[in-house]
């Protein structure tokens, strides 16, 4: 039987290479990745990509990472971020979590639709914004040390922070969430999934005293006693001031909480 000649056999690879990754149950792909198990080279890979449409899309104007958009996806543009966070994730070689209000969200716990992805990192970048979807990055230099599990039931791998570590990031990062009392709009519900356990495990690993005397406080003013005690037990003896909120202005001005040292410039439910 005579070979098919080799143009005739690249014919049409990026197709078939992308209906094999959605028949495995993956989303998004680098092109090195096609170029490997296609043996096209890196300019006909481009060019068959491109002559795909809209059923491919790059993730980013500066990286060779392309998301598949299946066809009940193409009015928003892309895929949605949990069916290839991780796997940019392990392209780029940087470690990260579903955090924040997101990360709330997949716990069921939201108090409004939310209109970006919220993910967390080791190194600052660029909010990524392709289709309709945007992801948006939060920094932090011990990102690995967060308690994170995987999400249920899902299409594809997915990091998760912890109830526990989601509580204490949403005070971490209240400001950039719009202030303390949006963050405690997602806290507050969020906090009957927090176990004593895993609250303790979570102080350790971030080792943030101000953020933890703001946890505490709020999770006291919420009737959470157990784990404000806990809280306090793992805080120093001797605190400095710190005001509630980071995003207020006049943070030394208000009332002084003096079980957490906390001066209480803002107005939250309950308070």
């Amino acid at each position: 039987m005579r070979q098919r000649p080799r143009q005739h056999r690249l014919d049409g690879a990026a197709a078939r290479f992308i209906n094999d990754q959605l028949g495995s149950g993956r989303a998004a792909f680098p092109l090195s990745a096609l170029v490997q198990e296609t043996g096209l080279s890196v300019i006909a890979a481009k060019n068959q990509l491109l002559r795909l449409g809209e059923q491919v899309t790059r993730v980013t104007r500066v990286h060779q990472f392309f998301l598949i958009v299946a066809p009940e996806h193409r009015a928003i543009g892309a895929p949605p971020p949990a069916w290839w966070l991780d796997d940019y994730f392990e392209w780029l070689g940087h470690p990260y979590y579903l955090g924040l209000q997101s990360a709330a969200e997949t716990y069921g716990f939201a108090p409004q639709a939310l209109q970006v992805t919220q993910v967390v990192t080791d190194t600052p970048r660029r909010e990524i914004q392709v289709g309709r979807i945007r992801v948006r990055f939060f920094v932090k230099g011990a990102v690995t040390r967060t308690p994170t599990q995987p999400l249920g039931k899902a299409f594809a791998p997915l990091r998760v922070s912890t109830p526990a570590a989601t509580a204490f990031d949403l005070i971490r990062y209240a400001a950039r969430l719009g202030g303390i009392e949006r963050a405690v709009e997602t806290l507050a519900p969020l906090i009957a999934l927090v176990r004593l356990p895993d609250l303790k495990a979570v102080l350790k690993a971030e080792a943030e005293v101000a953020t933890a005397q703001r946890l505490g406080y709020l999770l006291e003013n919420e009737g959470q006693t157990e784990l404000a005690n806990a809280v306090q037990e793992w805080l120093p003896a001797r605190l400095d001031v710190v005001p509630l909120s980071l995003s207020q202005p006049g943070s030394a001005t208000g009332d002084l909480v003096q079980r957490w040292r906390i001066r209480r410039n803002a107005r939250i439910p309950g308070t």
